[in-house]
């Protein structure tokens, strides 16, 4: 009899410890300690000690009845040694199905749960040893590229201090030309004018002035050139043997079948100087003077090295503004993200090929060569834990639902620099996962594996 009350007694103390301990965590023992009365946690009220853990909830917030389902709030701690504690529903306690891996939910029903904490926490560990292997490649890998990044922008300061030398070189040879052509038009304007004059005797000819011009081609001497006298005199300077056609004849005259001195003066005049269609017949060419020749050409040559040195300026401007919209831009503390800028990285999803190129834009092609953009540069997310952790690229091409495509980019640690995903969430919302060393940080080292495994 004795031995039967002995037993009893054991089997009694046992089951008053399961019911006070089970599904509790470490952290909140100190509320279950036995005593004659247990406070609900939320302090609404004070019952006897005993009706703790026995399946009828008294506390509003359940915390009476942590090891059973009773209590409709209430939460059940797995404690899972080997792998991640959690917690659970509490009405899930009991429910033939096993939740918690060390079986511990399911410790009076028909389930036969077994307890796998140990396999998954290693599988588990085996995971997270080789991210922190390969956190810590990629952490030697972005040191690298820190040092790169600091070289390279050194390079693009210099680069600019150079072209924005070459800018200022070039500014004084752009004066230099402006000045030299203005010189040379004023010459050519002079020479003309003493052309039209007869100046100085240097310009006798009565083919080189504007009446002489005029006298020679008006046959008749009746003060207006018409159709026929354009065809007997006038010729094309490629094709002189040819007549020209009264349609080519009345072009030249304007449009009309004669023109006086004042008309050919502002017309014909003007296309006889320049000498490169049309000339007087078997005469020399109007504006042949060689002192009007050699003004043109010192003209002509003046305009040509101008417009080079114009557009060297111009070119070298634009350089000036790329390199220093680039170097405008938050590359991180260290530069470490600058060797991403004019690189591009694609990914092949389905019938569609995806281009990030950082700093820069996303795009989509399809197999049938369409491009569409998916974004422009915009900024970092500044996400609050990790300035550099996210990417914006927006105002893409316009979405058929109204608003324009837009992209996430989320950077993730990794040993090599890649484009892993991409993904449309939502319509012309686009994410995508980009991996590369420079997304390691030191803090992931820091915080090791997981306590709890």
């Amino acid at each position: 009899m004795r031995f039967h009350v002995i037993i009893a007694a054991v089997f009694w103390c046992g089951f008053v410890d399961s019911r006070k301990i089970r599904g509790i965590s470490s952290s909140y023992k100190r509320f279950y300690r036995e005593r004659k009365s247990f406070l609900c946690i939320d302090g609404s009220k004070i019952i006897p000690f005993e009706q703790v853990n026995d399946d009828y909830c008294d506390c509003e917030d359940g915390s009476d009845e942590p090891g059973t389902s009773a209590c409709p709030r209430g939460r059940f701690y797995c404690t899972n040694l080997g792998f991640r504690p959690h917690y659970i529903p509490s009405s899930r306690v009991n429910d033939g199905i096993c939740d918690c891996c060390d079986a511990s939910d399911e410790y009076n029903s028909h389930a036969r749960c077994q307890n796998t904490c140990w396999n998954l926490g290693q599988r588990e560990r085996a995971y997270v040893e080789g991210q922190m292997r390969t956190l810590d490649e990629g952490l030697q890998l972005k040191q690298q590229l820190i040092e790169e990044g600091v070289l390279l922008w050194r390079e693009k300061q210099a680069q600019l201090r150079e072209l924005q030398q070459v800018a200022e070189d070039l500014q004084i040879k752009l004066e230099e030309h402006r000045r030299k052509k203005h010189e040379a038009d004023r010459l050519k304007e002079q020479t003309l004018k003493a052309l039209e004059a007869g100046d100085s005797g240097l310009f006798r000819r009565h083919n080189s002035t504007v009446s002489g011009t005029f006298k020679l081609l008006d046959s008749n001497k009746d003060g207006s050139i018409t159709v026929d006298e354009v065809q007997a005199k006038v010729a094309l300077v490629h094709d002189e043997e040819r007549v020209l056609s009264e349609d080519e004849a009345v072009a030249l005259l304007g449009g009309g079948d004669q023109m006086d001195v004042t008309m050919f003066q502002h017309t014909l005049w003007d296309v006889l100087t320049k000498g490169d269609s049309v000339k007087i017949r078997d005469a020399p060419g109007v504006g042949e003077d060689p002192h009007l020749k050699a003004a043109d050409r010192a003209a002509e040559w003046e305009a040509t090295n101008l417009k080079q040195v114009e557009e060297a300026y111009e070119a070298v401007n634009m350089e000036i503004s790329d390199l220093q919209k680039k170097l405008a831009i938050d590359y991180g503390p260290d530069w470490e993200f600058l060797f991403l800028n004019s690189q591009c990285y694609k990914l092949k999803v389905y019938e569609y090929t995806y281009t990030l190129c950082p700093f820069n834009q996303v795009t989509q092609k399809s197999t049938a060569g369409t491009e569409v953009s998916l974004g422009r540069w915009g900024m970092w997310a500044d996400a609050p834990k990790n300035q550099y952790s996210q990417m914006v690229y927006e105002n893409g091409e316009p979405c058929w639902q109204g608003g324009s495509r837009s992209t996430t980019v989320t950077l993730t640690c990794g040993t090599e620099t890649a484009l892993r995903s991409v993904k449309e969430p939502s319509k012309c919302q686009y994410i995508m996962d980009f991996q590369t060393p420079v997304a390691c940080q030191l803090v992931l080292k820091q915080r090791g594996i997981h306590s709890e495994l």
